[in-house]
Parts: C-alpha cells; sequence; structure tokens
C-alpha cells in the first residue's frame, strides 16, 4: 500500500540528540521492565517444578494463585498513570521496584496458601503502576516517528526475559530448589531501584547529560505533535472514548492467549517431552526469541511507514492459527506441535510496540497516561482471565487440547478488533458491528494503491478495481483514503477504510466510509460509517 508522502499536519519533525536518548533512557526502561516480568517466569517454574506438591494445593488452586496476581495488577494501573503523569514516574517506579523485589522473595518461604494468595496480590499491585508508568515515561522523551521502536525496545523486557529467565531459573532450581530460587530472583529488583534512581530523569528540562537547547527542542518536537490531535476536556473524556475502550477489549483478548501461554508453557512442555526441567527451560525459551526477532522487525517499519493496524492484527491472526494448528496435530507429534507454539508465541509479542503507540497518537498528553492505563488493566483483567481459564480447562480436560482453542479463539478476537479500530474517529456500536458483520468472513482482497483523491484493491484471482477515483472534472468529496480492509461477506463485498475531506492524514474531519460491490468491479458511494 502506499501512501502520500507529504509531511502530515501534527507531525513532528525528528527531534534533536535522537541516539543519543535511545542509547540512555531505552536501556534503563528495558532492564526496569525486564525485572518486572521475572517473577512472571519463575511462578510458572515453581509450580512445575514442585510448588504446589509442597503446599498441597490441586491445579485448580494453583491457578487461582497464579491469576490473583491480575487483580492487584488491575486495581492500581490508572493511580500509577495518574501519578506518573502529574507528579513523578523517578519516583513511583524507584519505590515499586524495592517493594516488589520484596514480595517476589516472599513467595518463596511463604507457606500458607493464603499468606500467598496476599502476597501474589500486592506483587501485582506494585507492578500495575509499572507498566503505565513506563509508558507515561517514554512519551515525555520520544516523539511519534520514535514511539513504536522506543515502546517496543521496553516491551523487549517480555521476551528477553521470558528467553534468559526460563533457562536460568530452570537450571536454578536444579541447583538451589524453588524456595531459593525465588528469594534469590528477588534481589536485583532491589538493587536496581537506586540504579533506576541515578539514571532516570522525568523529563529532558530535568537531565544533566543533555544541554538545555537539546531539552528545549524535544520538548518543542513533542508540543507540534500535539498540534493536530483533537482537544480532550479532561481524562474522564478520554475514558469515556469508544476507541480507547476498542483498544482495551483488544488487549483483553490479546492478553488472554498472552499469560494462558506463559504460565501454561512450562507444564506443557514438560509433560509432553517427558525430560527435566532444565530441558523444559531450554524450549520454552524459543517462542520468546522469535518473539524479539518479530517486534523489532515490526517497530522498525511501524515507524517507518507511520502504520500501526498493519503491524498488530496480521501476527494476531497468524498466531491464532498455530495454536489451532498445534490443537489439530496433538499428542501425535510433539515436535510438530510444539514448532506451532513456536510461531504462536512469536507473533503474540510481534505487535506490542506499534499497539502501545496508538493511544498517544489518538488522545492529547494530559490524558493519555490514563488512557493507556486503562487499556492495560483490561489487558491484566484478560490475564487474570486466561490463567484461570487455561489451568482449569487442562485440569476438566486432563490435556491442553482445549487450551490451545481457547488461545487460538483469544487472539482471533484480538486481531478483529484492530481492524475495527479507526483512529482519527469516535465509535459508533452499531456502526462497528456492522462492520464487524462483514470482516468476520475473511479478508477477500488487498490494499495496492490508496492515498490523495484514489483507493483502488487487487483480489488475487480476481482484477484491480477502483472503490473510490472520481470522475474527471468534477470535484473529490474525499482528498485523502488509507488503511482499506476488504471482505466478502454473502456474496458482496465490502470495503471499509480511513478518508478524510482535506489531503492529510490524522487531522480533524476523518472518518470511516463502506463501499459494497457485487462484481468487484461496480462499487456504491461511499457511506459514512463513524
Amino acid at each position: 500500500m502506499n501512501t502520500s508522502s507529504a509531511p502530515r499536519p501534527g507531525a513532528a519533525a525528528e527531534p534533536p540528540a535522537s541516539r543519543l536518548r535511545f542509547t540512555r533512557i531505552v536501556p534503563v526502561a528495558f532492564i526496569t521492565y525486564s525485572l518486572a516480568y521475572l517473577d512472571r517466569v519463575n511462578y510458572g517454574f515453581g509450580a512445575a517444578a514442585g510448588l504446589a506438591t509442597t503446599l498441597g494445593i490441586t491445579e485448580a488452586t494453583s491457578a487461582l494463585i497464579s491469576a490473583v496476581f491480575f487483580a492487584g495488577y488491575f486495581l492500581f494501573q490508572i493511580p500509577g498513570a495518574s501519578y506518573a503523569s502529574r507528579r513523578s514516574a523517578k519516583r513511583l517506579v524507584f519505590w515499586a521496584l524495592i517493594l516488589w523485589g520484596i514480595f517476589s522473595a516472599l513467595t518463596g518461604v511463604i507457606t500458607s496458601i493464603p499468606l500467598l494468595l496476599l502476597d501474589r496480590f500486592l506483587l501485582g499491585a506494585v507492578e500495575g503502576v509499572v507498566m503505565p508508568a513506563m509508558l507515561v515515561w517514554l512519551t515525555h522523551w520520544f516523539t511519534k516517528r520514535e514511539r513504536s521502536r522506543a515502546n517496543t525496545l521496553l516491551i523487549l523486557g517480555n521476551p528477553v526475559t521470558l528467553l534468559w529467565a526460563s533457562i536460568v531459573t530452570g537450571y536454578l532450581i536444579q541447583a538451589v530448589g524453588w524456595q531459593m530460587m525465588f528469594v534469590l530472583e528477588g534481589i536485583p529488583s532491589i538493587i536496581w531501584a537506586f540504579v533506576w534512581w541515578h539514571l532516570a530523569d522525568d523529563r529532558p528540562a530535568a537531565a544533566g547529560w543533555i544541554t538545555p537547547e537539546t531539552a528545549a527542542g524535544i520538548e518543542r518536537a513533542l508540543d507540534q505533535e500535539q498540534q493536530g490531535l483533537p482537544p480532550v476536556k479532561n481524562y474522564w473524556a478520554a475514558l469515556r472514548d469508544g476507541r480507547v475502550w476498542l483498544l482495551g477489549l483488544q488487549l483483553f483478548c490479546w492478553s488472554l492467549g498472552l499469560y494462558g501461554f506463559v504460565l501454561w508453557l512450562p507444564k506443557i512442555v514438560k509433560e509432553g517431552l517427558n525430560q527435566g526441567i532444565g530441558a523444559t527451560g531450554l524450549l520454552t525459551a524459543l517462542p520468546y526469541l522469535v518473539g524479539v526477532i518479530l517486534m523489532l522487525g515490526a517497530s522498525h517499519f511501524s515507524d517507518k511507514l507511520q502504520n500501526r493496524r498493519l503491524f498488530v492484527w496480521p501476527f494476531l491472526f497468524i498466531g491464532a492459527a498455530a495454536f489451532y494448528a498445534s490443537y489439530l496435530i496433538g499428542p501425535t507429534n510433539f515436535w510438530l506441535a510444539f514448532a506451532c507454539l513456536v510461531v504462536a508465541g512469536g507473533c503474540i509479542f510481534a505487535g506490542y510496540g506499534p499497539f502501545f503507540a496508538i493511544v498517544p497518537e489518538m488522545i492529547p498528553r494530559q490524558a493519555a497516561g490514563e488512557a493507556m492505563a486503562l487499556v492495560n488493566s483490561l489487558g491484566a483483567l484478560g490475564g487474570f482471565v486466561g490463567t484461570f481459564i487455561v489451568g482449569w480447562l487442562n485440569s476438566v480436560t486432563g490435556g491442553p487440547g482445549a487450551s490451545f482453542l481457547f488461545l487460538a479463539a483469544s487472539l482471533a478476537g484480538a486481531g478483529v478488533c484492530m481492524l475495527l479500530l479507526s483512529p482519527a474517529a469516535r465509535l459508533k456500536p452499531a456502526a462497528a458491528a456492522l462492520v464487524l458483520l462483514a470482516l468476520i468472513s475473511g479478508c477477500a482482497g488487498v490494499p495496492c494503491q490508496t492515498g490523495p483523491e484514489r483507493l483502488a484493491v487487487y483480489a488475487p484471482s480476481v482484477k484491480f478495481a477502483d472503490i473510490y477515483f472520481p470522475h474527471p472534472g468534477k470535484q473529490p468529496i474525499l482528498k485523502y483514503n488509507h488503511d482499506v480492509d476488504i471482505v466478502k461477506f454473502k456474496g458482496r463485498f465490502f470495503a471499509a477504510w480511513n478518508a478524510n475531506a482535506t489531503p492529510a492524514e490524522g487531522v480533524p474531519g476523518q472518518y470511516n466510509y463502506l463501499s459494497v460491490s457485487d462484481d468487484f468491479e461496480q462499487w456504491s458511494a461511499p457511506v459514512r460509517l463513524f
């Protein structure tokens, strides 16, 4: 798909000291978020290595202990974002690092199930403030043209930690036991808190490692990109935006698949391979290695093309298909089924950087933090539900087959939500339902040329078609067309796309349009949906 190369209103020019900021800010963010994910790995390994047996708990109760973490995580998202936006992300993350190191280490010494439930809830509450605080922090340092890469390098702390920690934790359990593993892996967070305090600065103006002129240039670039966003009265107004809730629903479905996969993969692999926990750790690391590679590629091209949706929904559908393939193969061929899991796991992580760049490009920064927190908190709720349902399905069915179907459906649902998203228009539920009805039948065509005053597509085995191409000599109604989705439903073709009455993307006046065809040649006049 080709789009106009003209500068877009509200798009900031490349700010100064870009390379310096990436080398100074991103590693600090990466390590901080990486440590936050360490306990997500070690709890799954601790449960597989004997935690349930030692404490005398059932598999269903173990799933509840895993999932209760997300209850605390859910409740403290918006308060954390609000504090980071209005006061200090630096101070908030400092205390969070210390507290989650303590709570994580306590997991290895607690012998009471109620106390373990309380510990996991408090750990979730402390870690719940970190993700929105880090996303807010990055919006103070990076512009729209850099944000997908910055977000990706932050969130790489997720699969990279899962990669190395899967290996280290497995062999650490063999060396010192699962109890001491929890204690040892809680210490790095406490140490890093003081490193964070020394290296992190809330805003460019507070940083001593760049000149005042450079700091002012960064602030100007960030201010400039705010000019193209529609005003929002306050963050309560942003939280009522249907697009924010749609993104939250998407992350909910996405997290159903993610956390069900992460927390139960070690057990699934261990039972399927029938080998020791060390070998399980090595195999479990492979999906996360693929995820790292795909995340870097997706974020790079998303920033280069300034397109977010295109680098999110395809990976979700591929991941869903891979989970389904693993279900069909089942226990008859462990290695082939595991290869499908590697593909699915990699695709789960691929689109996170572009995804978390969407909200700051829709909502002004005075409310973007709370909006991102709402989206992420709904994702945490999905994690809560996903871990419990996967554990329950494994317990009831006696195997992972039903879980793979559930994970596949979750990722497919997340992909549909992204297809429905209109970044520059308010979402109306009735219109969204009509488009969803068409989209559920599957894609029938792909965009080949979009841009000012034209919208053209190509359908495999059919032909090229101009969906919107005004008659010569007539004034075009729509002067910027892009992001088209083509589907076939009950014998008719439906085209939904974003368009604007002015020759630019992402400025006021952009809406979603729908056109219908019976033969892929003659198309109805564009009708505005929302």
